[in-house]
């Protein structure tokens, strides 16, 4: 499982990872997708994202929370990690 958090991208770019992923609601988007098509839908979301947006990826993972975390940009919400703990601190 996946869910990617997109603020303030391109209604262009949103659009397109609507081929991959449902989007429940504006800028997020829930999928269940292989381990290569997450990171190239992320390296695409990366690229194309502008100064001020900011994306967040959570993805299910083998770790203590099971799941990890990717942030670029300025999201509205910032991933803190406490010691192996992560947690949302706004912005």
């Amino acid at each position: 499982m996946m869910v990617l958090l997109l603020d303030r991208v391109s209604p262009s770019l949103r659009g397109e990872l609507t081929r991959w992923m449902l989007e429940p609601r504006a800028g997020v988007f829930v999928g269940r997708l292989s381990a290569m098509v997450r990171d190239r839908l992320w390296d695409k979301v990366s690229r194309e994202a502008g100064e001020n947006s900011g994306c967040v990826m959570v993805y299910a993972t083998n770790s203590e929370q099971g799941f990890a975390i990717r942030m670029h940009g300025t999201p509205s919400r910032v991933i803190e990690d406490f010691e192996g703990l992560l947690l949302v601190r706004k912005g």
